[in-house]
């Protein structure tokens, strides 16, 4: 087992009361459990900390110090627990086209091989992304928490990860199986982290999928969403942001208010 891997303090930060079994029941266990607890959350880039990489580091600020992070946090922890419980993962690469414009490779997901199958696992996409993991299969719509998403081929961007939005199906992120090093997923967390078009550079930007919904964060407006109801809030733009913070997604963080860039001003 990884020296900077504790999986005692990791099942305790997820919620877990038990290493999962090497079966697909235990890798959606430790799925869902990560995707409900650990945020998706980009303060340390607006801090002006950057991003670490360094399992240590992603250990000590995600599982001990109970912040949240971004994708390559986020899988990059999955990956690292995963690993140490016996499971087969590996780095993926993707394009977002969340804005009908592909964007570089800069998202981190996983692919599993559990008994010859191979299955997708990512608990970082931020948006409305996957709460367990998928089997690697073309054309067939599966329904996690009343949301459906589904694998199509996309040429020449390789495989399409979609998710239904009324009839229409709304493209997330596209991926190949090209072999992913460290140095790839390092240039693409430092584009992500530091690039003035960045949307992470210049927005705050949490988000926590829940059973029965979710809660999202852009700036100063909260939304809540449980059920088919969904509630909107105004964040304050004061110290009560920062309990803000704390109250809906467990981010306590370390720095004064006025050490956040200014909220871009309403139009």
């Amino acid at each position: 087992m990884d020296a900077t891997f504790s999986a005692d303090a990791y099942l305790d930060r997820i919620g877990l009361a038990a290493p999962p079994r090497v079966t697909a029941d235990g890798l959606e266990s430790v799925h869902r459990a990560q995707a409900y607890t650990v945020p998706f959350e980009n303060f340390d880039i607006l801090l002006g900390r950057g991003i670490s990489l360094d399992p240590a580091e992603v250990f000590a600020k995600l599982v001990t110090r109970r912040r949240g992070g971004y994708c390559f946090e986020l899988n990059g922890l999955l990956e690292t627990a995963l690993t140490a419980f016996g499971f087969t993962a590996r780095p993926l690469l993707a394009r977002v086209h969340l804005s009908g414009t592909p964007t570089s490779r800069t998202h981190l997901l996983l692919l599993v091989t559990l008994d010859g199958r191979e299955w997708l696992a990512d608990v970082g996409f931020g948006g409305p992304g996957l709460r367990a993991p998928i089997p690697l299969e073309l054309n067939t719509a599966l329904e996690q928490d009343g949301q459906t998403f589904r694998l199509v081929e996309r040429p020449p961007f390789g495989i399409m990860l979609q998710t239904a939005a009324g009839a229409d199906w709304q493209d997330l992120y596209s991926f190949d199986f090209g072999h992913v090093v460290p140095a790839d997923i390092a240039a693409g967390n430092h584009f992500t982290a530091t690039h003035p078009s960045s949307f992470f550079t210049f927005t705050r930007v949490a988000a926590l999928p829940k059973p029965d919904g979710r809660l999202s964060l852009a700036d100063a407006a909260l939304k809540i969403a449980a059920g088919d109801a969904e509630q909107k809030l105004v964040i304050p733009d004061d110290e009560r942001y920062l309990a803000a913070l704390e109250q809906h997604f467990g981010i306590a963080l370390d720095a004064p208010y006025s050490a956040l860039p200014p909220l871009p001003r309403a139009r």
